[in-house]
């Protein structure tokens, strides 16, 4: 099984700008399809309420002629437009599909912040865990949220092992973010984030790419895009995860980044499992 995940920044600026960054967005949409995973996960698209447009649709069944679509967006009272989860998996496959509430602070659970597929021998689901905010402001909830989010992986667990992706904004230990000494009290390497990822995996799931790479520094999935050198220094993050049920880890062949060029931000992770 081919899986991989990626927050894009925007599918909307991704599928219909002609700007440089929509253009360098379209070229790892591309490497992406050449891997020909069998579940893509896609967080922070920012489509409305109602989803995604016809001109939407028709580019990403031009990109993505093979795959079958799932969305979730932020809705009411949450900001519009704002955070969003996404699947694209192969049309042979036939997962059920939910959008499940966790009992977060609100409005979190209105942002469209988990997507879960259902399979016959595992679960697929993906995360776009909310950011602590400038100032640390909405730390407390981030908190409740990780609480509320390990409950979540958990009651799947006891039914079908879980492969769960995305965006969870955290860099887990030191060796996870090129300067962590400056850190600290950052958002993303606060101790209490760290912490709540440390019971996370400790509650029975493996970040996939340790298992595969062990203790190597220097691998990052984010680099800040307002810094212009910070991808040309490798001056980033690693906040991207495939986490796995422990009762499959030793079934994970590969986990790691894939090339996004010179486009800063998030880049693409993929993991491949032979379930």
């Amino acid at each position: 099984m081919k899986l991989i995940s990626w927050n894009i920044d925007s599918v909307n600026a991704a599928l219909t700008s002609d700007s440089a960054r929509a253009q360098l967005t379209r070229e790892v949409l591309k490497t992406i399809h050449s891997y020909e995973p069998d579940v893509i996960a896609i967080q922070e698209t920012k489509l409305s309420a109602k989803g995604p447009t016809k001109k939407h649709l028709a580019a990403l069944d031009e990109l993505f002629p093979e795959y079958a679509l799932a969305w979730r967006s932020s809705e009411e009272p949450a900001r519009k437009s704002y955070a969003g989860t996404m699947f694209l998996y192969k049309k042979e496959l036939t997962p059920v599909v939910t959008a499940p509430e966790i009992g977060a602070p609100a409005p979190m659970d209105q942002e469209g912040r988990i997507l879960t597929l259902e399979f016959d021998n595992c679960y697929v689901t993906e995360v776009y865990t909310p950011n602590s905010g400038n100032e640390l402001v909405r730390l407390s909830d981030r908190q409740i949220w990780d609480q509320k989010y390990q409950e979540y992986l958990l009651s799947l667990d006891q039914k079908k092992p879980v492969i769960s992706s995305g965006d969870f904004n955290v860099a887990h230990t030191e060796i996870d973010l090129k300067h962590p000494a400056t850190n600290h009290h950052s958002a993303g390497f606060t101790d209490e984030e760290r912490a709540d990822f440390t019971k996370l995996l400790a509650s029975g799931f493996s970040d996939s790419f340790r298992l595969i790479h062990g203790d190597v520094k220097g691998a990052y999935s984010w680099w800040a895009q307002r810094v212009k050198t910070s991808k040309i220094n490798n001056s980033g993050w690693r906040i991207d995860y495939y986490l796995v049920s422990e009762r499959i880890k030793d079934q994970v062949v590969k986990s790691e980044m894939v090339d996004s060029g010179t486009r800063q931000d998030h880049t693409p992770i993929y993991l491949e499992l032979d379930l």
